[in-house]
């Protein structure tokens, strides 16, 4: 049966009253009370195991009851179930794509650049070696970054009242520039922006599209000082993922799946760990590959 036509049969036997708005909150109340009803079931199950035969049954019988509010919900709202799943397995598909997660070069941004059309000058390196050397100072921790043998950047502190180790959030910018092929702080850093076309320099590579990625930097950081900077974690949050899909919505970089956000934020922060854990270090990126890794500092 499609979804449609269970839809038109379900609404067929609507009993929930000609009262628009409370014929609504007995649809959800409905929708609620058969969700406590499945995990009635469940808890009987847990509690008696194999001994509960019913299990199976009313498992059933309570996911077509949930099903049809479900239904009925869809039809108060004018939505129609089919698009409904279709469009909840595109957002699935986003999340986790069929792809194997170790695909080498899957995420690099060599597979998906958005300055490959610009001259040499104008594009993100492929390839970055960035040491982070910390020295303390009279005013506390501070941080420096070197590229080619050049301090590049502003010397960094973590502008906190503890030593939460932000200083190193530059690792963040590097990640997503060699994994996304994104980072209009990168390109300021690096003085690679696009400015042989004034309207990218000026709303991909500029002050706000700047800002937003520091932004993004901080909410992210913010999340994962909540779960020891993501050190045993395999996911990100899902309402974190679509938090930063909605700041960076403006710019090039929203052509980006949520996968590969997530993947950027767990492999920079392991590398974030180490850094934090050795008091700096070098910052090995290759989009080629899809690589970003640590080496400890030699210096």
């Amino acid at each position: 049966m499609k979804f449609s036509e269970y839809q038109r049969l379900a609404l067929s036997s609507d009993k929930t009253g000609a009262d628009a708005e409370k014929g609504l909150i007995v649809t959800l109340l409905g929708l609620a009370g058969e969700t406590g009803s499945l995990l009635s079931e469940y808890k009987k199950w847990f509690r008696e195991g194999d001994a509960y035969c019913p299990f199976a049954d009313q498992v059933s019988e309570e996911l077509g009851d949930i099903l049809w509010y479900l239904a009925n919900l869809a039809s108060k709202l004018n939505l129609d179930l089919g698009d409904v799943a279709q469009e909840n397995l595109a957002k699935i598909e986003e999340r986790w794509p069929k792809r194997a997660p170790d695909e080498p070069g899957l995420f690099g941004a060599s597979r998906h650049r958005y300055d490959s059309a610009y001259k040499e000058g104008e594009q993100l390196p492929l390839q970055m070696r960035v040491d982070f050397m910390e020295e303390k100072t009279a005013e506390g921790k501070k941080l420096r970054l070197r590229y080619k043998g050049q301090i590049i950047g502003d010397p960094l502190t973590d502008n906190s009242h503890i030593d939460d180790g932000y200083r190193y959030h530059d690792v963040f910018h590097i990640g997503c520039a060699i994994l996304l092929g994104w980072s209009p702080v990168m390109r300021r850093i690096l003085h690679c922006k696009r400015k042989s076309v004034p309207a990218v320099d000026v709303v991909e590579d500029g002050a706000r599209a700047l800002v937003t990625e520091e932004g993004v930097s901080a909410v992210v950081f913010g999340h994962a000082r909540n779960y020891s900077m993501f050190e045993k974690s395999a996911t990100v949050d899902y309402e974190v993922l679509r938090t930063v899909r909605s700041m960076v919505a403006p710019f090039e970089v929203r052509t980006r799946p949520l996968s590969d956000w997530e993947h950027t934020i767990l492999t920079t922060f392991k590398v974030w760990r180490k850094l934090i854990e050795y008091s700096g270090g070098t910052v090995i990126g290759d989009s080629t590959t899809g690589i970003l890794e640590f080496e400890p500092p030699t210096w």
